[in-house]
């Protein structure tokens, strides 16, 4: 296959590309010419465009063709609306890169299939990727435009603490700090290692099966925010003492985190992954948080240059616990 991914060294592309090569893949990515200094994936030949100037896309595109394009850089309806009319003629299968937390926020049952509502009340960032989705609905039953779409929930790799705060967090644990944790620190949630997303969305390329359809890619291990914070305590060889405050009482002192806990991390998230399993059988996620989190740890002992700390966020933790204490 020849495939293009429209950005691609990302935390969660990067992976796809490197297994993508593995697998034999033609793979192409269209950025703007740079380069990732963190994700770097040999092997990719490279077309320079900028995704957001049609006209320079287009000069790059010419004479080419793709069994599949994966915009993972697609964010607004007009962000998808332009990707159709650069690769309606050109490509067999369009893959969005969406996101789970597109799903009904509380959802009213569990675990969340692809067929639970989208409807996120909170969250602009997930209010837009469905109207992404709509619009690609949309053009699959007018012109039938090739779609597929990818609901990754939070997906992580060793460069990215997936905790709110990065590693300001895990400076606050190493300093011996209270580190705050939303809600209770009960809620159930899921992280999918990067590696682990790949094979999912790899093997949805060239699928004609996949056209029209979604599909989530995440792990089956099922964990509370204290459980995940105690194993990245672990990792990096230090227990924390963790300090519970509502998640509301968060939003009111920071609006960016408030939207992404009430919008996305706040209720208990558990998917039935049955779908992507039903068509790519070889998707099995097998790295538990335990490993990922030593993998963390050891990623950020031996890039010191990446370890730092938000002294504004590290103040406002403190005021935080002061406050609600």
């Amino acid at each position: 296959m020849k495939v293009l991914f429209v950005g691609g060294s990302g935390v969660i592309s990067s992976a796809c590309s490197r297994l993508a090569l593995e697998r034999g893949i033609e793979l192409w990515h269209l950025n703007r010419g740079h380069s990732s200094v963190l994700r770097p994936v040999p092997g990719v030949r490279h077309l320079q465009g900028d995704i957001r100037n049609e006209p320079s896309v287009r000069e790059a595109l010419k004479g080419h063709r793709f069994d599949a394009v994966v915009d993972w850089v697609a964010y607004v309806p007009a962000h998808v609306e332009a990707d159709i009319r650069l690769f309606a003629a050109i490509t067999d299968q369009y893959v969005f890169i969406s996101s789970a937390s597109a799903y009904q926020t509380p959802p009213d049952r569990l675990p969340v299939t692809e067929d639970t509502p989208l409807d996120n009340p909170v969250w602009q960032y997930s209010r837009d990727k469905i109207e992404c989705e709509r619009v690609l609905e949309k053009a699959f039953a007018s012109s039938g435009f090739p779609y597929t779409v990818v609901r990754p929930s939070h997906t992580y790799d060793p460069s990215l603490i997936p905790v709110e705060g990065g590693y300001t967090v895990i400076s606050r644990m190493l300093r011996g700090k209270p580190v705050v944790v939303h809600g209770d620190g009960t809620s159930i949630w899921t992280l999918t290692h990067h590696r682990d997303f790949a094979k999912g969305l790899v093997g949805l390329l060239g699928k004609r099966e996949a056209i029209g359809q979604s599909y989530h890619i995440t792990s089956d291990e099922w964990l509370t925010w204290n459980q995940i914070l105690m194993a990245l305590g672990k990792a990096f060889g230090k227990e924390p003492d963790l300090v519970t405050i509502p998640s509301r009482i968060i939003a009111r002192y920071h609006t960016a985190i408030g939207d992404s806990l009430l919008g996305d991390k706040t209720a208990s998230m558990i998917f039935d992954n049955s779908r992507i399993k039903a068509l790519v059988p070889e998707f099995r996620c097998e790295i538990p948080f335990s490993q990922g989190a030593r993998e963390i740890a050891e990623w950020h002992q031996s890039h010191p240059e990446c370890c730092v700390i938000d002294p504004e966020l590290d103040a406002l933790f403190d005021r935080i616990i002061e406050d609600y204490g």
